[in-house]
């Protein structure tokens, strides 16, 4: 009886293995909660290149974009947890959007599975250059002169350029005035023309703009230096003593994916984070590519979920 049993049981779950050794045996659907031509949508075409080259089969980009990726990651969590809908997600959806939208369609960490922390990148405090600051101790003491008469644009309500700018205010203890863009390129643009006053502007961006003179950089936002503009010093020592905000990308599969699935897709991702070419394509643009496994990330997303939690209880951040 018990060895018709274990029959059974073997015959029952038979297909699950197969299926997880042959995987993929089909195209893979990757969602990108973001537009096309953003930081998240670079990296998933970059890294869908490889992962076509080392599955054998397609993974199909699939731009979600709308309420601050909160769409696009509504879409991957109702899909079947068989590894064939793969989540490449920012840290403005998996760790801040939770603490500003009264009622998603999703559980942010029960309708997921971590997969791998890909990526990370700087962001540049940028002031136009007829701000008379040089300096973070420049720009907090003019603030401080002038209380809300500062303005700063983002890409939006929760975008990290936002939450940068929040962190920066709240540890300062000075106040500025927001004007929120749809998207990086419209608040950059923002900045390079005047309607703002300062901005934090992806490096990729910032760099050329610099380069020509439209924006004036003052720091980075990460806790080292950029590879890409080296002369440059953090906030950190400028002035704000243990600042860092950074934009975290991050692979996610929907909840009950099996482990060997996912498993498969974090060591492809490894792999294809570790070639020259796919390091090269990355850093060109002041991205540097991570590959942790599972666990790295689950700490990584708990740490922004309450620190970014924090900064928007104390700032008092809400849609309009």
């Amino acid at each position: 009886m018990r060895f018709r049993f274990v029959l059974a049981a073997v015959a029952l779950f038979a297909p699950f293995h197969v299926q997880a050794q042959d995987y993929p045996a089909k195209s893979v659907r990757l969602i990108i909660p973001w537009a096309a031509g953003g930081s998240t949508d670079s990296i998933g075409r970059i890294l869908a290149q490889k992962l076509n080259e080392y599955t054998g089969q397609q993974w199909i980009v699939d731009n979600r974009a709308g309420a601050t990726g909160t769409i696009g990651h509504a879409l991957a969590a109702k899909a079947p947890p068989d590894g064939y809908t793969i989540l490449l997600a920012s840290n403005s959806t998996f760790a801040i959007a939770p603490h500003l939208y009264k009622a998603l369609q999703y559980d942010n960490e029960k309708s997921f599975t971590p997969v791998s922390l890909v990526a990370i990148s700087p962001q540049i405090l940028s002031v136009h250059p007829s701000l008379p600051v040089k300096n973070v101790r420049d720009l907090v003491s003019l603030a401080k002169a002038r209380p809300t008469q500062v303005s700063f644009s983002t890409a939006g309500v929760g975008a990290t350029s936002h939450m940068a700018t929040e962190l920066f205010m709240n540890m300062a203890g000075i106040k500025m005035t927001h004007v929120p863009y749809k998207g990086g390129g419209p608040s950059a643009q923002a900045l390079v023309s005047g309607e703002t006053a300062l901005s934090f502007v992806d490096v990729i961006t910032a760099l050329p703009q610099a380069q020509a003179g439209r924006l004036r950089p003052i720091a980075t936002s990460t806790a080292s230096r950029t590879s890409l503009m080296p002369e440059l010093p953090t906030i950190a020592e400028s002035g704000l003593p243990g600042f860092e905000s950074v934009t975290s990308f991050a692979v996610f599969a929907p909840a009950g994916t099996s482990k060997e699935v996912t498993g498969r897709v974090q060591r492809e991702l490894s792999k294809a984070l570790g070639t020259a070419d796919v390091k090269e394509k990355l850093r060109a643009q002041g991205i540097d590519p991570i590959g942790s496994g599972p666990e790295e990330l689950v700490v990584h997303q708990k740490a922004e979920t309450a620190k970014w939690g924090k900064v928007i209880r104390e700032q008092g951040i809400k849609f309009e």
